[in-house]
Parts: C-alpha cells; sequence; structure tokens
C-alpha cells in the first residue's frame, strides 16, 4: 500500500468496502455475524462551520446520529484539537475541551499541537477533559507512565474483541513545546503493544494515531495491526489491502468516516477464529444539521470573540494568500508582512519565520479590511517575537533546514524579510542553498559566512522548533526562555503603520 497515491488509496479503499458487502452467503459462517462501527475523527481546530461544513455543531449531530443506529461502536479521535485556533490563543484551548466534552470520544489520542502552549497547559487541559487519553509511547522525564493516560484497552463490540493502541508522532518535540516529556519510537512501541494486545485475546488490534503518512504506510506493512485509524496529514484517505484498513478523515470535521465492520466467529477457546469484512462510509458534514446544543455553545463563545477582535487594522491594496501549499513552498505577501513586520519590532538585519505558523489557509482580495481576528486567525500560537544574534553560517544552516522538506511542504519552509534567497530542490536535503544575499540601504550582498547579524524569529524557532536549531547558538548562557512581544500584535501594529498593505512576492526566496 505504501506506493499507492492518495487517490488510488481512497479509490481502494472504497472499492474493497463494496467487495465486503457483496460477499456471498455461502461465504459466511454458520453463526450470525456480529456487526460494529469504528468512527473517526481527526485535526479539528475551528469551533465553528465554514462556508457550511465542518465544526463541532456539525461533528456533533454526525456523531450523535450514528450512536443512534443502534449498532454498538467506538468514536475515535485522532488529535490535534487544543491548538491551532482563534479562541485558543485566549484560553489555550479550554473552549476546544468543552466542546469535545460534548461530543465524548471513546478514544482519544494526542496529536503535536496539543503541547502548543506547553506541559503544564497540557496536563491542566487533560485535567478538564471527560475521555480517555490513549498515547502508549508517551512517557515523564524518569520514562515512567504518565497520569491519565492509557496504553491500550480491549473494548467488547458486539462480541468483538477490539484492542486499541494510542501512538503520538516521535518527532512532536521538535514540531511543538511538550517540555521534557518523551515520545517514544513509534514501531517499537506498535510491536510490544500489539503482541499485549493479541495475549489479551483481542479478535482486532486497532492503531489510533497521530503519525504522518510515511509511519502510517510503515505499519500498514508491518502488519502488526488490522486496522490504523490516523489523523495529521488532514487527508480523506481510506485504504483496504485485503489485510489492513488504513483510514484518515480530512480536518476540521468536514468529512467523518465511519467502517462498518462485519465479523464471524467460528470456534471456542483456542480454536476461536474471527473473520471480518469493513464497508466505508463517509459522513460528509454538509449533509447534517447542526446540533443545537453544541451550536449554542459555539455562538456563545464567537460571541465573545468578536466584542475584541471585529476591529480593522489595515486595507489590502493588493491580496493576500495564507493557503498552506503557498506558504509552506513558496514565498507568500503574508509571510513578507509578518517577516517585515518581526525586523521592524526588532531592528533586526534580516528575520525568518516559519511558514508552518500561518494557519488560517485562506485567500483575503484586495480591498479586504484587515482585522484583529484575521491576524490572530493566521498567527493563533501565541509564539513571541525574539532576536537572536548568530554567524552568517548558521544563518544558512537555519536556511537549508528550512527548504530541507520542501516537496513534503513541510511547516519549516521560511518566509523572510532583508534576504533574497535561492534554493535547489533537486538537490539533497543539506545542500540546497544556493546562494544568500543579504539586502540593505546599501543595496543586496551576499551573505558572510563569518559575520555575525541580528535574526528576529519567534521563540518556538529559537528554541529549535521545526528543526531551527542554529538559532540557540546566538542566546547567551543558553536560556532559551526568551520573553517577547506576541508576534501577532507586532504585526498589528506593522499593518496599522502601513494603513493600506501593497506587498506582492518580489523574489526573497526563490525555487531555481
Amino acid at each position: 500500500m505504501s506506493d499507492i497515491s492518495r487517490r488510488q488509496t481512497l479509490r481502494l479503499g472504497l472499492t474493497a468496502g463494496l467487495a465486503a458487502a457483496a460477499l456471498p452467503r455461502e461465504a459466511q459462517a454458520q453463526t450470525p455475524p456480529a456487526t460494529f462501527t469504528l468512527l473517526l475523527v481527526n485535526d479539528i481546530y475551528k469551533m465553528g462551520e465554514e462556508k457550511g461544513k465542518g465544526g463541532f455543531a456539525r461533528l456533533a449531530a454526525i456523531v450523535k446520529a450514528e450512536r443512534a443506529r443502534g449498532v454498538p461502536m467506538l468514536f475515535v479521535h485522532a488529535g490535534d484539537t487544543l491548538s491551532p485556533s482563534l479562541m485558543s490563543g485566549f484560553d489555550q484551548g479550554a473552549h476546544i475541551v468543552a466542546l469535545t466534552n460534548l461530543v465524548q470520544p471513546d478514544v482519544f489520542v494526542p496529536g503535536n499541537h496539543e503541547f502548543d502552549f506547553g506541559k503544564e497547559t497540557y496536563f491542566k487541559r487533560l485535567s478538564e477533559a471527560k475521555f480517555p487519553v490513549f498515547a502508549a509511547n508517551m512517557r515523564d522525564a524518569a520514562g515512567q507512565p504518565l497520569p491519565g493516560h492509557v496504553d491500550n484497552r480491549v473494548f467488547d463490540l458486539g462480541g468483538i474483541k477490539v484492542g486499541v493502541v494510542g501512538l503520538v508522532l516521535e518527532s512532536v518535540p521538535q514540531m511543538s513545546s511538550p517540555g521534557d516529556l518523551k515520545f517514544l519510537p513509534v514501531m517499537d512501541t506498535l510491536k510490544a503493544e500489539a503482541r499485549k494486545l493479541r495475549e489479551q485475546k483481542a479478535d482486532l488490534v486497532v492503531a489510533v494515531t497521530h503519525t504522518d503518512r510515511a509511519v502510517d504506510n510503515q505499519i500498514v506493512r508491518s502488519r502488526l495491526v488490522d486496522v490504523l485509524l490516523t489523523g495529521h496529514d488532514h487527508d480523506l484517505a481510506i485504504g483496504f489491502d485485503g489485510k489492513t484498513v488504513m483510514v484518515e478523515s480530512n480536518e476540521e470535521g468536514n468529512y467523518v468516516t465511519a467502517i462498518d465492520f462485519t465479523a464471524t466467529v467460528t470456534g471456542e477457546g483456542d480454536k476461536r477464529q474471527v473473520t471480518w469484512t469493513p464497508t466505508f462510509r463517509v459522513n460528509d458534514s454538509r449533509a447534517v444539521t447542526p446540533d443545537p446544543e453544541v451550536l449554542a455553545v459555539v455562538k456563545g463563545y464567537e460571541a465573545e470573540l468578536s466584542k475584541e477582535l471585529d476591529v480593522d487594522v489595515a486595507t489590502l491594496g493588493a491580496e493576500l494568500d495564507s493557503r498552506t501549499t503557498v506558504v509552506r513552498s513558496q514565498e507568500a505577501a503574508i509571510g513578507d508582512l509578518i517577516a517585515d513586520a518581526l525586523r521592524a519590532a526588532t531592528g533586526a538585519d534580516i528575520a525568518i519565520t516559519n511558514g508552518g505558523g500561518i494557519r488560517a489557509n485562506k485567500q483575503y482580495p484586495v480591498g479586504h479590511k484587515l482585522t484583529r481576528r484575521d491576524i490572530l486567525t493566521e498567527l493563533p500560537f501565541g509564539n513571541r517575537t525574539v532576536m537572536t544574534e548568530i554567524t552568517g553560517k548558521d544563518v544558512r544552516a537555519a536556511l537549508e533546514n528550512g527548504v530541507s522538506q520542501y516537496e513534503s511542504r513541510a511547516g519549516r519552509f521560511p518566509q523572510v524579510s532583508g534576504l533574497k534567497v535561492v534554493f535547489d530542490p533537486k538537490q539533497p536535503a543539506g545542500s540546497r542553498i544556493v546562494s544568500v544575499s543579504v539586502t540593505g540601504k546599501d543595496g543586496d550582498k551576499p551573505l558572510d559566512d563569518v559575520a555575525t547579524y541580528k535574526v528576529a524569529t519567534n521563540d518556538f524557532m529559537l528554541r529549535g522548533g521545526d528543526g531551527y536549531t542554529s538559532f540557540a547558538k546566538g542566546v547567551k548562557g543558553g536560556d532559551l526562555d526568551v520573553q517577547g512581544k506576541l508576534m501577532a500584535n507586532d504585526v498589528m501594529i506593522y499593518a496599522r503603520k502601513l494603513g493600506t498593505i501593497n506587498l506582492k512576492p518580489e523574489g526573497r526566496i526563490v525555487a531555481k
């Protein structure tokens, strides 16, 4: 399955599901088949719907309807929800926990964004949760299991024993701020946990993971589990190769995937055997009526936000594009705006910020009145503006890191100010930067590897986030707990001074 494209994966999965539903009667065993459902959502950040789809009220309606079918069911959440969202910048995800409590997942696995506000906030939010958290590869600094977390559990779904294990990206420390929490290797942990579940006589083993597609494919190829329910890549992906199911449910509750299993049991005790077939149903959130109870809660939160956020800051003289594929692969005018604001706020020579920190995934037309809400939606993490002094060699290393995962549209892609960068994505990672010039009042000058430059960035990157380890070299004494002003506030101040924003991509970072 690893070589199947996402579209092929979806097509294969649907075809397999239909074929499974059409099994001839003579292929069934004599005992009546059991049925149960697994329901998956992942990567839901925004509390409200957008353009008639997604959001918690529509998710709640889907979950309620699925539970009303009367079929044994597990509702699974594969993580990434506490952040980033507009209101999370104010309450660090408290409203998200309250809304998730209303839909009551049976299994929740943390994603990397659960740790954006630090370890202490993560545990505070966890204490407010009324749903179980599964994370077999998360441990404390001493390597001990975490309070309030479950490694695995066996559920009885209509007489079928379904073993579930939860797993989190092991690269969370490079992507977020989990403090001293440890994230053990996914595959090693999965091997051990799957064995435990088989020893507990689980008929099916289900891995609920927040892992990227490369790890997903590795899990499928390993044959350690029967079902993989995953998050992180934001795809609608459904696959079944005859042995292992793999599903991801897009993002924001836009689509919520249900997998209906028909399972037949033969024999007893050590001779017990279970054969099963899956059928896939994709719940399109546009087709449901939002749950009124949850919708009322969402509207209450939105009313609180509007009082503070619907205030104009500037007018756009040119369009801004913050779509994920843009800010993670090329110079974007909104990236220029943010980087320029950081440089202006600090007086730095240059500024580098990560495209993955720009989050609204939308386009703003010419004439749009840019508001506080817009800027905070784009920069929801609560990151702070900081400045470090590093050599040109370290600047170059930072840029190499920034384009090292260009082909996968990783969040580390740099948006810059005061620089002109040319890179060659066809070269190996670590050797892609072709040229770097520093722009200034005296014109463009080649980056000097031995000179020292003042570099504005954000505190997440200063601490090595997204692989920007070279930034920390400029922090005296090694204390990375730097307190600066909120990036979003600096961008608001800068945008207000401009009045009209006419920025257009101008060749600051270009693929050769």
